[in-house]
């Protein structure tokens, strides 16, 4: 095959994080790239190296994953669709597949990330949401909640609310457009967007806000933290359990083959 028999494939990918050690790949761990990897091997009779719009960590979900991979198989969207969702285990599932233009990548490409957070706030545990959803017993004074969440919005230095000090750490100012809160008694979700995440950033906001909710911090100190830039003095990481990848944004006219998950 030459260089112009290579097809570049878009894969948009749903899943459960809760018994995988996160997307990307990790010696003698169960992955979600290395479980979608062995399936598209099999489907295109070679080998595949998949790459995603975001690496999630262990436990965290996703509904709108995208990942590209190159082949020269000559297989259809449909076939291969069908054919890696009946070879998949149930928590894993391809959405769709379309052929990408050959420079694009899903990760690079990406200009916006959304991701969606769950909390049940009852004094019971939730059966139904126990995977998907973190449960805070205490009551929660929304208000303040929402009041910090505006202090975020914008251009910062997201120092505080990283956990670890990685290749990002290098550029730590992104773009939060959106901060919402919903809430909808037991339910209250967290809606994010932003031009990228340092290493568990959501999840550091999220807890952040819920300790604000809880009064162990006034709303205000959240601006204080952004200035102050040292973790320490933000609020505790939420589980992963209850964050959700939900959707991905492409520049326009670079990769607009479908909507990667909901907004």
């Amino acid at each position: 095959m030459t260089t112009r028999d290579r097809r570049r494939i878009k894969l948009l990918v749903a899943y459960n994080g809760t018994r995988y050690h996160g997307w990307q790949l990790q010696p003698r761990a169960v992955t979600v790239q290395g479980t979608l990897e062995s399936c598209l091997s099999r489907m295109t009779n070679g080998s595949v190296r998949l790459h995603a719009a975001g690496r999630t960590d262990a436990g965290v979900h996703a509904l709108g994953q995208v990942a590209h991979f190159d082949t020269t198989s000559d297989i259809a969207m449909s076939p291969l669709v069908r054919g890696l969702n009946s070879m998949l285990p149930d928590d894993i599932v391809v959405r769709r597949a379309v052929e990408a233009p050959a420079d694009f990548h899903a990760r690079y490409d990406a200009v916006r990330k959304t991701y969606v957070y769950q909390l049940h706030n009852h004094s019971v545990p939730s059966l139904l949401r126990a995977q998907y959803a973190w449960h805070v017993p205490q009551r929660l004074d929304v208000p303040a909640m929402k009041a910090a969440a505006q202090l975020l919005v914008g251009r910062h230095d997201f120092s505080a609310f990283r956990v670890a000090l990685r290749a990002d750490a290098r550029q730590p100012v992104r773009c939060l457009y959106r901060l919402v809160l919903r809430h909808q008694p037991p339910r209250l979700v967290f809606v994010l967007r932003a031009d990228g995440f340092l290493y568990r950033m959501a999840r550091s906001i999220v807890g952040t806000l819920v300790a604000v909710g809880r009064g162990a911090m006034p709303a205000e100190a959240v601006g204080d933290m952004l200035r102050a830039r040292q973790r320490q003095q933000a609020g505790p990481t939420a589980p992963a359990h209850g964050l959700f990848l939900v959707h991905v944004s492409y520049r326009r006219g670079k990769a607009c083959m479908f909507r990667a998950g909901s907004r």
